[in-house]
């Protein structure tokens, strides 16, 4: 594509450094996996080609299925081989129209395509934090975070069904989503706790929730059988835990970390004190405890401040964990909203898409997190210019998911 010889690098895309091939793993092998839902009879285009179509459109920032298309047509001849589009009789290649796309995303396993993803973005996201970590001793002891958060797809409802759910598990740090599943209703997000981390190795990890999934069984189940440590924040609806957090004598204990920053335009300080639990003097009434915290947030409102106190429990040691490893893993929980949700709706407008149809909804959401956790991993502190750098040049997307522009290296 000799367009690509002379055409400059964005700024944008500079930062992501030099797209290797042999360092950045081929998406087409991922997507393979995925069932294809049609019939034999009348396909044209492999589940693949039409998957890999999206991708790329979306990493282009496309936030609709016409968008979706909009790319293919833009894409040269030479980008569609690559791809894996047939070649038509008459020698013209054509990519899948929107009706197509939408066919295929409205009845694809919603399962088997974010176990692709996330497979994906799990071997990303190993490749890219492994190697920074090595040189450091005490970088190879930081253990990976984990969050628990789900997300509503505004937008999905209709009279006669209620909006999407969704509930991911989203590393901190390096932003990529490892698992997702969808549920009927946010109050069920509790019973698909388990289903979501269960195919996760996570040995070693620390996963962080909020107040609704601070269930005593599901915390068992992630000490005891995935061998995890975890940080929950304990509030009222787990009463008598919060009665004996709030009754600890926390006046007397020492301010152990403190930190500021600004967000939403507002200055925020926070500071935090942890207390251990003695299991001889009856601990606290949850699983696996050992450290009770509290992080006390300062937060100025027009002229008079705002405090609150927010309590939490962790199963790691004092020894395991300092009280600055706390206080930025509490933090890295909350700036989930900002670094994953945030940008679904406002770079790729999730809440404003009324896409409705089957799983297209859960499709169109495991696209984008698909979009931001590659280009999170190369090192994109802005998605919304990295996907304008690369909306105009179509084939600028191909290298970011590890595809290269030799049509022979993967068939047709």
């Amino acid at each position: 594509m000799p367009a690509a010889a002379s055409s400059p690098i964005p700024a944008a895309l500079v930062k992501l450094g030099p797209l290797d091939a042999g360092r950045i793993a081929d998406l087409r092998l991922y997507f393979d996996s995925v069932p294809d839902p049609r019939a034999r009879r009348g396909r044209w285009y492999s589940l693949t080609a039409i998957l890999l179509v999206c991708a790329c459109a979306v990493v282009s920032g496309a936030r609709s299925v016409d968008e979706l298309a909009e790319w293919g047509q833009r894409a040269s001849n030479a980008l569609l081989t690559v791809i894996g589009i047939r070649r038509h009789l008459l020698r013209w290649r054509r990519s899948p129209a929107s009706a197509t796309i939408g066919r295929v995303l409205g009845a694809v396993d919603g399962d088997a395509l974010d176990r692709a993803a996330g497979a994906y973005l799990a071997d990303r996201h190993r490749a890219a934090t492994e190697p920074a970590q090595a040189p450091s001793p005490s970088a190879s002891r930081q253990r990976r975070v984990i969050a628990v958060d789900g997300k509503t797809l505004k937008g999905s409802a209709r009279l006669t069904a209620t909006r999407r759910h969704l509930l991911s598990a989203v590393t901190h740090g390096t932003v990529v989503t490892l698992a997702q599943v969808e549920v009927g209703a946010k109050t069920n997000e509790i019973t698909h706790f388990r289903p979501l981390l269960a195919p996760l190795d996570l040995t070693g990890t620390v996963v962080t929730f909020d107040a609704l999934h601070s269930v005593k069984a599901n915390i068992s189940w992630l000490v005891e059988t995935k061998k995890a440590h975890y940080i929950a924040v304990i509030k009222t609806n787990q009463p008598t835990a919060y009665a004996q957090l709030a009754g600890l004598p926390w006046q007397s204990i020492a301010v152990q970390h403190t930190a500021s920053g600004t967000g939403h335009g507002r200055r925020e300080s926070r500071s935090i004190k942890t207390c251990g639990i003695a299991d001889e003097l009856g601990g606290i009434a949850f699983p696996h405890a050992r450290l009770a915290i509290r992080v006390h947030r300062r937060k100025p409102t027009g002229e008079r401040e705002t405090r609150e106190s927010v309590y939490a429990v962790t199963s790691l040691d004092a020894h395991q964990a300092g009280p600055a490893d706390l206080a930025a893993a509490i933090r890295g929980h909350w700036g989930v909203e900002n670094s994953s949700h945030y940008i679904r709706d406002v770079t790729f407008a999730e809440d404003a898409s009324t896409v409705h149809a089957g799983t297209a909804p859960r499709a169109m959401a495991t696209l984008r997190n698909l979009a931001i956790g590659v280009l999170k991993t190369l090192g994109a502190d802005n998605i919304a210019k990295t996907t304008r750098a690369i909306r105009d040049e179509p084939y600028r997307a191909l290298p970011i998911l590890g595809i290269t522009n030799d049509p022979d290296s993967y068939g047709t």
